[in-house]
């Protein structure tokens, strides 16, 4: 039986430059199956954009903190956000809150399960340097995610920074982000290969990928478009650098080329 390829993505947070050169890498590999798990909107500015490129060429696609900060009727608590709202059509940001907070696939005998952050909810966080206990929880079944039986293989985003660790419970996989990559500036994306709907164990492979893209040119187009809190999406994505850090390290776009590395 041949391989299936599923391309899963995540946080492209509004960089079109970003998710289109993600896209172009994905589909020169022949890869037609790609899932998003959330935080496609916020950060960034076109996440209208993204929004619609995410309804044309992803077949899946989980809710993450952002869709429901952006698209839910919570309180508002920056300028920034309004922005990132108003950018939206209603008929997006409906679609936005309305999308599932998990998605399961089997693969390779494998049960994987995909959510934006963990089978919680969208907003509880599990780091790369997380306890035994947060491991084991990433794979126990859920209300959140309907259910059923442990995962074999849990795949997130949220964080920003590409891992994988296996142990007895599972693979726990995170696929990094697309559009505001925070342990390198480069978007990073995973290819999980396997059997599809196999029953029984068959080979399956786990592959990280990077893809450059012109980080300037989406300087360019954000800082036309007058998003606020445009220095420190900059800051961001020239350096990987999550922005709540860039006083304590003296980081501005003010600052020399070399104060970002001090």
């Amino acid at each position: 039986m041949a391989l299936e390829r599923i391309a899963l993505i995540s946080d492209v947070h509004g960089n079109l430059t970003a998710y289109r050169a993600v896209l172009a890498d994905i589909a020169s590999r022949g890869i037609t199956r790609v899932i998003n798990l959330g935080d496609i909107v916020g950060k960034g500015p076109r996440g209208a954009e993204c929004t619609a490129l995410t309804r044309a060429r992803c077949e899946a696609t989980v809710r993450g903190n952002w869709e429901v900060f952006i698209a839910g009727h919570g309180e508002t608590w920056s300028p920034a956000q309004d922005w990132w709202r108003a950018e939206l059509p209603a008929a997006e940001r409906e679609w936005l809150f309305c999308l599932p907070g998990s998605l399961d696939l089997h693969l390779s005998g494998r049960l994987v399960r995909m959510v934006h952050a963990s089978p919680v909810d969208e907003f509880t966080r599990v780091h790369r340097e997380h306890g035994q206990e947060q491991f084991a929880m990433m794979f126990a079944p859920t209300p959140f995610t309907g259910g059923g039986r442990a995962a074999d293989v849990v795949v997130y985003g949220d964080i920003h920074d590409p891992f994988l660790r296996s142990g007895r419970e599972g693979t726990l996989v995170n696929v990094g982000s697309v559009g505001n990559q925070l342990d390198d500036p480069t978007p990073s994306y995973v290819i999980l290969e396997g059997e599809a709907d196999g029953g029984a164990q068959a080979p399956f492979g786990i592959q990280f990928v990077r893809v450059a893209y012109d980080v300037e040119a989406e300087i360019e187009a954000t800082l036309a478009l007058g998003m606020p809190e445009t220095e420190a999406y900059v800051l961001e994505l020239r350096t990987g650098v999550y922005r709540g850090d860039h006083a304590a390290l003296g980081l501005s776009l003010a600052a020399p080329e070399d104060s970002r590395h001090p």
